[in-house]
């Protein structure tokens, strides 16, 4: 079940540094909308693990909120957390029990944008290009990971910088497909980044999590 939750993490961790802008001309690197709402699909395993997640990411207060539910090895999970990266922790909260898990966070917050080795590969249109509305002009992007000894190829709307799907490789996970949708910007409400009441009289937990550990330790 850790593994799956790690691949979702990672699926997040790819959202918020592989989005990228075009130009009329060629692709140019930019960076994502400050807030942004969606969801995601993520599968590995050629589908043997799956887990489907509602996000919300905000650049300008540097908060990140997670709500997941999936399969590993015929076992369900849910996870829902709270990423402050200024005040440098995270919550993993269970509403069903109303309970509250604190620790500190040392990872620093950093922007959604494309990285600088990544390679523009081509424009498409998805769906159907005879009429207007038909179809979705994108731009895919290739790249390699060289901490984990990955690669990646992403793919972004033309206009919005919004992502689409990413695919990305690992000799650990292998291959790893994630889908993004029903994307909007800005956030609906802001309220989803206060930690709930159970969450206030709790002592912070003295392991130390980053942006990743943070999953693994559920």
């Amino acid at each position: 079940m850790n593994v799956m939750k790690s691949l979702l993490l990672l699926s997040l961790v790819l959202l918020l540094i592989w989005t990228g802008s075009c130009s009329a001309q060629r692709p140019r690197r930019c960076h994502t909308p400050p807030l942004l709402s969606g969801s995601m699909s993520v599968s590995a395993r050629e589908g043997q693990d799956w887990a489907f997640a509602k996000y919300r990411y905000d650049a300008i207060g540097q908060r990140i909120r997670v709500w997941e539910f999936g399969t590993h090895e015929s076992e369900s999970f849910h996870l829902n957390m709270l990423f402050l990266f200024r005040e440098h922790v995270v919550y993993s909260m269970d509403y069903k029990n109303r309970t509250c898990q604190k620790n500190p966070l040392h990872s620093a917050f950093h922007p959604s944008h494309i990285p600088r080795n990544a390679s523009w590969l081509a424009q498409v249109v998805l769906g159907g290009s005879s009429a207007p509305g038909e179809g979705l002009l994108v731009n895919t992007w290739t790249g390699d990971v060289p901490e984990t000894a990955g690669k990646y190829m992403a793919t972004v709307t033309e206009f919005g910088c919004i992502p689409v799907s990413t695919l990305y490789y690992t000799p650990q996970s292998g291959w790893i497909v994630t889908t993004y949708f029903n994307a909007v910007t800005g956030i609906e409400d802001p309220e989803q980044f206060i930690p709930p009441p159970f969450c206030d009289d709790v002592e912070i937990e003295e392991e130390n999590l980053d942006f990743f550990s943070g999953f693994f330790s559920l």
